[in-house]
């Protein structure tokens, strides 16, 4: 009985009793929008009818932690101790969810409801994460059943909070670093940045949401009347978002750039491109920092986007000069930057253009995003053995990624827990993640149940395993 039997049960769940779909029908059916305050019950409710009763099964012993923020989401840890002294394997999921944007979906699809067409599975958290996290848990059931051991000590944590920013989630941790500590870290999130080819991915950017706002008066003035004598705030606002970036969107922050990419990430990027599917949008070739590949571009570098633009009503305009503009921006950003001082190095390039009546604000408590940049050496023997592990999985060249376009709670792994990271994401990037009609893939998520099933295998394996 070995890593071949542990993959025929995993994907006899997946295939033969479809028990793989009927158990994350179950979880999607729980409305975990974490977003929304009257849903902190839900939150709970997954958390001790989906997740402990499934890790209790399998021989974890589980804790659920309030959130040290009131309204935000719980976190549960399970835990399972073999034997003192091997190797600890720290995983993540998280099972709160986007918004289900109900009414949006095509074909009337409920975000609440798994649906089937072809070979795209439908539902609010499939791909994120609900789906990716489940194929960690049967992953490690069907270990467990073929071996009667994992090898290994696992600790799982299921997060209730992710898409609301992780808030507090780091100050729970840091209060109780003991109960989460590891060796290493495991996890699924995201999707992979070529459809066809497996990738791990060592870190995340950094990012921070702020808002830029120009508010001049109160009230909307007759632009025929006062048109030329009263400043306009959008005119300003566009003049300040202009000046961040050139019209290829370059970056022309003095202080935002984190310098040249370093030569061991050129090195694992080299031949790692964006292949997203059918349905992908087009890269514009002429967009973002010249002279990179369109991976240095999204992983290597940093870029600023406007996310949302208002001044006066654009539903309904009216001949009338506004008196406030506001757009909420975003910068995504790697190791090197200063992310310390990223508002206050915007607050002196506007200054030097000009456009001192442009405020720089965060948005309140339940909007703000900042997360750290993360990233692990390509190098770091963990990194190198994870890659080993997927390759012989796959049986194709896993690709490395040190570092995602997006950003999460790896941060808190990396230096809060002082460990190293990998993610193997088994989405793709076509998926409408954070949109309606989210989705999985079947055969994608097959494949990924294959490969996780067998990593897990292998860090358990006295002889391949990895030993910190």
């Amino acid at each position: 009985m070995g890593r071949e039997a542990a993959i025929e049960r995993v994907l006899a769940y997946y295939d033969d009793d479809g028990g793989y779909f009927r158990d994350l029908a179950a979880r999607v059916a729980v409305p975990t929008e974490s977003q929304r305050p009257e849903r902190l019950p839900e939150l709970y409710r997954y958390l001790r009818e989906m997740i402990e009763p499934a890790f209790t099964t399998l021989g974890y012993t589980c804790r659920i932690y309030d959130n040290p923020l009131e309204g935000c989401g719980p976190v549960l840890l399970a835990t399972r101790t073999e034997k003192p002294g091997l190797a600890t394997v720290l995983s993540y999921g998280h099972g709160d969810v986007i918004r289900g944007q109900e009414g949006e979906w095509a074909e009337g699809r409920d975000p609440w409801t798994l649906s089937f067409e072809g070979e795209r599975v439908y539902g609010r958290g499939t791909a994120d994460n609900k789906g990716q996290q489940l194929a960690h848990q049967a992953a490690i059931t069907a270990v467990l059943a073929t071996r009667g051991r994992l090898g290994f000590n696992h600790k799982f944590i299921v997060e209730m909070g992710e898409e609301n920013g992780s808030r507090g989630f780091r100050p729970l941790v840091q209060s109780h670093k003991a109960d989460f500590a590891a060796d290493v870290y495991f996890s699924s999130d995201g999707p992979r940045t070529e459809i066809g080819r497996p990738n791990i991915t060592l870190g995340n950017r950094g990012v921070i949401n702020f808002d830029l706002v120009c508010k001049l008066r109160e009230g909307g003035h007759h632009s025929g009347n006062w048109g030329g004598l009263l400043a306009n705030p959008g005119i300003l606002l566009a003049q300040a978002i202009a000046s961040i970036t050139d019209a290829t969107g370059r970056i022309r922050v003095e202080g935002w750039s984190p310098g040249l990419i370093p030569e061991n990430v050129r090195a694992a990027l080299k031949g790692v491109t964006r292949k997203a599917g059918p349905d992908a949008p087009e890269i514009d070739p002429d967009w973002g920092e010249p002279g990179l590949t369109p991976m240095e571009k999204c992983t290597a570098s940093n870029t600023f986007e406007v996310l949302a633009f208002r001044t006066g009503n654009p539903d309904r305009p009216v001949n009338a000069i506004p008196p406030e503009a506001r757009a909420r921006c975003q910068l995504r950003f790697v190791v090197g930057t200063d992310h310390g001082n990223i508002l206050a190095n915007l607050r002196r390039h506007l200054d030097a253009q000009g456009l001192e009546r442009v405020v720089i604000e965060t948005p309140d408590t339940s909007n703000a995003i900042f997360f750290e940049a993360t990233r692990t050496d390509p190098e770091h023997p963990f990194a190198r053995w994870m890659k080993a592990a997927v390759d012989r999985a796959s049986r194709q060249d896993c690709a490395v990624l040190p570092n995602s376009g997006g950003s999460n709670v790896t941060e808190i792994m990396q230096y809060d827990l002082g460990m190293p990271t990998v993610w193997l994401p088994l989405s793709y990037a076509g998926c409408s993640q954070h949109a309606p009609n989210e989705h999985i893939l079947r055969p994608l998520m097959r494949e990924g149940l294959e490969i996780v099933t067998s990593v897990y295998w292998d860090i358990g394996d006295p002889e391949e395993g990895y030993h910190p």
